[in-house]
């Protein structure tokens, strides 16, 4: 019998129209080692999302309030009801093994405010271990993944997380759990639509407590031009956004820099 974490730990699963990703999202969280609760949110109710909710057992909640990403994510949140929430985005799989690396690392810290993972995409279906994009993230993480598996050295220090983020977003948003009790009442700010993350991770990295970060690949991240970032890229809609991140942490002068070099990395996010 599975281990039970349902009254500690909920995915909660973000459903957008019809995707055919779906049911692969909801089976490697249905497939995982221990057990977790599993529900589902969406702002685009339909008979298709209402169909695998119900032949999965799972509760769907429909948010018929703010619309947005941010909102969304925001409401999906608002509906669970453990200490410990993941927002499962419907294009991605996790491994069998996430949850119970996420448990142990966050019931045996001090006082964890987040615990994220290391990824690897799928492109095509088929699994992308390395490249461009993946490397420089690995790189910049590599601070924080320091230490033995229970003591990371840096996963509570203020200025190292800060710094690692002022240069980008290498955090996976799928890959991370939310310890609830030491959030703000509103982890995501409305209005940003491809920094959402970004802005949130920036916000949280204020607080004291710690950014536990799993060295392993415990997730694919799904690369497909359907999504909502590649649809972002190609319409030059986050070059803004990224402008704004920059000056959180920089004089707007090297912000420009930074934003050059970002806009390339942008193409690792498109087939």
């Amino acid at each position: 019998m599975k281990k039970d974490y349902s009254d500690k730990h909920t995915f909660v699963i973000c459903a957008y129209k019809e995707s055919s990703f779906l049911e692969e999202c909801i089976e490697s969280l249905e497939n995982q080692t221990v057990k977790s609760t599993i529900i589902m949110v969406t702002s685009t109710p339909c008979d298709y999302i209402q169909d695998i909710a119900r032949k999965h057992g799972i509760e769907l909640f429909v948010n018929e309030g703010e619309k947005g990403i941010s909102a969304d994510w925001n409401f999906g949140i608002s509906k669970a009801e453990t200490q410990y929430v993941t927002v499962a985005h419907q294009d991605d799989v996790y491994r069998r093994n996430y949850t119970v690396e996420c448990m142990h690392a966050m019931e045996n810290d001090k006082k964890p405010l987040i615990f994220f993972t290391n990824y690897e995409e799928l492109r095509n279906g088929e699994p992308c271990h390395k490249n461009k994009l993946l490397s420089v993230k690995r790189l910049m993480l590599f601070p924080l993944g320091l230490g033995a598996k229970e003591h990371r050295i840096f996963s509570h220090s203020v200025f190292v997380r800060r710094r690692i983020l002022s240069m980008g977003n290498p955090i996976c948003c799928p890959s991370v759990t939310f310890n609830m009790a030491l959030m703000p009442d509103k982890i995501f700010t409305v209005g940003m639509k491809s920094n959402v993350d970004w802005e949130a991770w920036e916000k949280l990295s204020r607080l004291s407590g710690g950014f536990l970060y799993a060295t392993k690949p415990l997730c694919y991240h799904r690369i497909h031009q359907e999504s909502t970032t590649s649809e972002i890229i190609a319409d030059n809609g986050r070059t803004e956004e990224d402008y704004q991140m920059y000056c959180k942490f920089w004089p707007k002068w090297i912000a420009r820099i930074l934003l050059h070099w970002y806009t390339k990395s942008q193409k690792s996010n498109s087939l």
